[in-house]
């Protein structure tokens, strides 16, 4: 299996759960799972790489990701493949819901990575816009778990499943 890293950004804790979750259900050793406001480790040892983020105010990128952006342009990701996974609010942030996904899409998107768990369907979710969405679906995972965390378990296995067959 190929090495797969996840670096998340968290303000309260959502994403770090939600990396925690994503990184048990993959078998990943805690090893892999970094948050990048502490992590010494380098995404360029990973050739999967799934990065997490909240949303910090109105749709803003959490803090720790303005400083990882700019360490990631050093980092080669030409044939990486990248995956994106956000917390937001649908009910208070409607119209920003997990756009970090699209911001962080947008940065690397002249990386040369691929990027895959993409084509998540909108269906289900309540939202009014978001950055995350391109072509009528999401480029990423996006949840709610204030407002909607009877949904994160299941939305994180569909998604999943869908990378494995990307991996």
């Amino acid at each position: 299996m190929k090495k797969i890293g996840i670096f998340y950004g968290s303000s309260t804790g959502n994403t770090e759960e939600v990396a925690k979750l994503i990184g048990e259900k993959l078998g990943l050793s805690s090893e892999d799972v970094h948050d990048i406001y502490r992590t010494k480790a380098s995404p360029a040892d990973y050739e999967i790489l799934l990065f997490g983020s909240s949303p910090t105010g109105a749709g803003d990128l959490q803090d720790d990701w303005e400083s990882f952006l700019v360490a990631l342009k050093s980092v080669n990701l030409e044939g990486k493949k990248v995956a994106l996974f956000a917390c937001g609010d649908s009910a208070t942030f409607s119209d920003t819901f997990c756009d970090t996904i699209g911001k962080i899409y947008e940065a690397l998107k002249s990386s040369g990575c691929e990027f895959i768990g993409t084509g998540v369907s909108t269906e289900g979710y309540s939202f009014d816009d978001s950055e995350a969405v391109i072509d009528d679906t999401f480029i990423g995972l996006p949840l709610d778990p204030d407002n909607e965390g009877n949904l994160t378990e299941s939305r994180v296995d569909a998604w999943l499943e869908k990378l494995k067959t990307e991996f």
